[in-house]
C-alpha cells in the first residue's frame, strides 16, 4: 500500500488554538474541528495563533505565529536564530522544564511496557545547556543573490540552509566560526562544490603531539586548486584548527593541515585515568561534560568487582569497555563496524590496558554463534542505536548474568526492549533521563535489568 502523503490544508487564514500539552517531540498539542493538531513554537497551555502547513487523515500540523497567553515556563531564547535554525526545538522553554519533559517522555513510555510503580526513577543527568556540542555536521551552499556561502544547520522542516552568523549550542571553538567559515567557502574556486562540513572536537591533545582539539572535514565534489587548498591551510594555522578533506567517499578522508601526525582527536576520562583517541569521522558521544557524568552511572549500576568477567555490546571505540577495564577482571567489546574495533584496540593499547578485548560482530542478528562470548559475562552493558537490541536480548538473557545495564538513545525502542527481557524474565530495576541534547526533542536514558529471582525488594 503506498504511504501517505501529507497534503495541505485548505484553511489559509491564522486560528487561535489553546494547546494542552507537549508531544513527545516538544510540538504543542492542540484540537480543532475534532483533530489533533501539532503545533510549532507552542508551549503547554498556551494560546497561540497558528497558521496551518500540513493535514493528514488524523491530524493536522501548524506553526506559531503569535502567542498571545504564554506560558510561565517560556522563555527568550538565546539564539536569535531560533524558530527559522532545525538545531534546535526547545530553546524557548525554560531549561529545568526541558529536564521535567524528557523525564515524563521516559517514564511515560516505560509505564506502558512495565508495571508503573514498579522502578526507581533516578535522577535526571544534565549540565551545561550551551555550547556543548562536539560533533556536528554543517551543510554549505554558495548563494549567488546573497553574494557568500551559507554555513550551518538547515532551516526547520525546510531543505534550505539557516542564514546564520553563530552557534548557542556548538562549541564555541567552532560555533564562533561561522562568519569566518562563510566567507572562507566564498572565496574559494570550488565554492559551489562543497556540501558540507563534519566538525569534530576534542579535548587538549597529548603532550608532545602535534594534533589540535578540532577538526573540520570539507566534502568536495571536484578536485581543489592549489589556491584553494592554500586557503584552507591557511584557515587551519589562523583559528588552530586541523584541516580534513574529503574529495568522495569516507576512505577518502584525508588531513591537510598540519600534514604531521596522526588523523586522531581526543579526549579524557580523567575519572578513570584514560585518554581516547578518535578519528574525527567516528561516533563519539556529542557532550563530553554528559559522558562523563554517564560512565560514572553505569558503572555504579553495574556494581563492578574485581572478578566480573563484563560484556560490552555496541562498544564503539570503547568509550565504556576501557573504564569498566579499570574495575573489572575483564571485558569483552563488541561492535559491528570493523574500523571501530580497530579504534578500541588502538586506545586499550594507548591506555596500558591489557584486560579488554574488542571483536567484530554483526549485533543485528543473534551473537550466539561466536566463540568469544561462549565463556559467559557476570554483567553486560549495551548501548545499541536508535533501533535498539531486541535481536540479540535472548542470547543476552541465555548467559544468566547478575545484571544488565542499556544505555538508549530512544525511549520507544527502550520501552519496546524492556517489554522483551520482562518475557524473557529480567525486570527493569531503575530508569532515568540523559540531557545529552539540550534544547532539543531527543531524550537518551540509561536503565538497569535485573533477573526476576534477583530482583531487590
Amino acid at each position: 500500500m503506498a504511504a501517505r502523503q501529507r497534503t495541505r490544508v485548505q484553511k489559509k487564514e491564522p486560528v487561535l488554538l489553546t494547546t494542552t500539552k507537549l508531544s513527545h517531540e516538544g510540538r504543542g498539542i492542540a484540537h480543532h474541528e475534532g483533530k489533533v493538531v501539532f503545533v510549532d513554537g507552542a508551549l503547554a497551555g498556551e494560546e497561540v495563533l497558528v497558521r496551518f502547513t500540513g493535514n493528514r487523515s488524523s491530524y493536522a500540523e501548524a506553526e506559531t505565529l503569535e502567542v498571545r497567553v504564554a506560558s510561565a515556563d517560556r522563555v527568550t531564547p538565546a539564539c536569535p536564530h531560533f524558530g527559522v535554525c532545525g538545531g534546535c526545538s526547545l530553546q524557548h522553554l525554560d531549561s529545568s522544564s526541558q529536564l521535567a519533559f524528557k523525564e515524563a517522555v521516559l517514564h511515560e513510555r516505560l509505564e506502558h511496557a512495565v508495571a508503573a510503580g514498579s522502578y526507581t526513577r533516578l535522577p535526571v543527568i544534565s549540565g551545561a545547556v550551551y555550547g556543548y556540542r562536539r560533533k556536528a555536521r554543517l551543510a554549505v551552499r554558495w548563494v549567488g543573490k546573497k553574494g557568500k556561502s551559507l554555513v550551518g544547520f538547515r532551516e526547520r522542516s525546510s531543505s534550505f540552509i539557516t542564514d546564520m552568523d553563530s552557534c548557542a549550542v556548538l562549541d564555541p571553538r567552532v560555533g564562533v566560526l561561522i562568519p569566518a567559515l562563510s566567507a572562507l567557502v566564498s572565496a574559494l574556486d570550488a565554492r559551489d562544490q562543497l556540501p558540507q562540513i563534519e566538525v569534530a572536537i576534542g579535548d587538549q591533545p597529548q603532550t608532545g603531539s602535534t594534533g589540535g582539539d578540532c577538526a573540520l572535514v570539507f566534502r568536495h565534489l571536484q578536485p581543489l586548486t592549489p589556491a584553494d587548498r592554500d586557503r584552507f591551510v591557511e584557515f587551519g594555522q589562523t583559528h588552530a584548527i586541523d584541516i580534513y578533506l574529503q574529495p568522495q567517499g569516507l576512505d577518502s578522508v584525508h588531513k591537510l593541515f598540519p600534514p604531521e601526525g596522526p588523523m586522531r582527536l581526543w579526549y579524557q576520562l580523567p575519572d578513570y585515568s584514560l585518554t581516547l583517541a578518535f578519528h574525527p569521522l567516528d561516533f563519539t558521544q556529542v557532550n563530553a561534560s554528559i559522558n562523563r557524568l554517564m560512565l560514572q552511572r553505569a558503572l555504579q549500576l553495574l556494581e563492578l568487582q574485581p572478578t566480573d568477567r563484563v560484556l560490552d555490546l555496541f562498544c564503539g571505540l570503547g568509550n565504556f569497555t576501557l573504564p569498566i577495564a579499570r574495575h573489572a577482571g575483564a571485558v569483552v567489546g563488541v561492535e559491528g563496524a570493523q574500523s571501530m574495533v580497530e579504534r578500541g584496540r588502538e586506545n586499550a593499547g594507548l591506555n596500558g590496558i591489557t584486560n579488554a578485548e574488542f571483536h567484530c560482530a554483526d549485533l543485528t542478528q543473534s551473537p550466539e554463534q561466536h566463540a568469544f562470548l561462549r565463556k559467559g559475562f557476570d554483567k553486560i552493558l549495551l548501548d545499541p542505536p536508535r533501533s535498539g537490541a531486541q535481536e540479540v536480548l535472548p542470547a543476552l538473557v541465555a548467559m544468566k548474568p547478575q545484571r544488565i545495564v542499556y544505555v538508549s538513545c530512544n525511549p520507544a525502542t527502550l520501552a519496546r526492549d524492556a517489554g522483551v527481557l520482562a518475557t524473557l524474565g529480567f525486570q527493569l530495576q531503575a530508569a532515568g533521563a540523559m540531557d545529552m541534547f539540550p534544547h532539543t526533542g531527543h531524550v537518551e536514558a540509561i536503565a538497569l535489568f535485573l533477573p526476576v529471582a534477583g530482583r531487590r525488594q
